[in-house]
């Protein structure tokens, strides 16, 4: 049997490079049709593309911090570790999905973060490393990207401070 592949092989060969809000990323896909802004909800500033898609990799010790978007977002799951998908509700509830190849212990293959979600993510103990895929749609764009504020979201999660400084950098 192949051993499986590094963390260091996979940054090399998939060409992935640091993401801003942690971890590596390569955009795989991004569609060649537009949406047009006028038809798309005010929270889109412009048009968009009706799709993308990348690679994420994320490392033992690196985290995805809290961040939102203006689109829906489904992680699939491809190879490594077991990852922990923490997700801050609009209603103020908490969730955490493990996405992982164990369906039999509960994890998911795939998980969809609707958009709006305060979302992060992190390799569970064990977890060398965690490669996933993320698909947008309508597609992604920096515009509609927003990285947590550690003290907005204390004041907001007070029941969830510890993934909030876990999953947050102080400013």
């Amino acid at each position: 049997m192949k051993p499986e592949i590094s963390a260091e092989q996979l940054i090399r060969l998939l060409d992935l490079k640091p993401h801003p809000e942690g971890g590596f990323f390569r955009e795989t896909y991004r569609s060649d049709e537009f949406i047009p802004g006028r038809s798309l909800p005010q929270r889109y500033k412009g048009d968009r593309r009706y799709s993308t898609a990348i690679y994420y990799l994320l490392v033992t010790g690196s985290v995805s911090r809290l961040h939102r978007i203006a689109s829906d977002e489904v992680w699939h799951f491809y190879l490594g570790g077991p990852l922990t998908i923490v997700e801050l509700k609009t209603d103020g509830s908490s969730d955490q999905v493990i996405l992982g190849v164990e369906i039999d212990r509960g994890y998911r293959l795939q998980h969809v973060v609707t958009a709006g979600t305060w979302f992060g993510a992190y390799p569970n103990p064990g977890s060398d490393y965690a490669l996933v895929g993320c698909t947008v749609a309508p597609g992604f764009d920096f515009a509609d990207f927003e990285i947590a504020n550690r003290q907005e979201l204390l004041s907001k999660y007070p029941r969830n401070k510890e993934m909030i400084h876990r999953l947050t950098i102080a400013e």
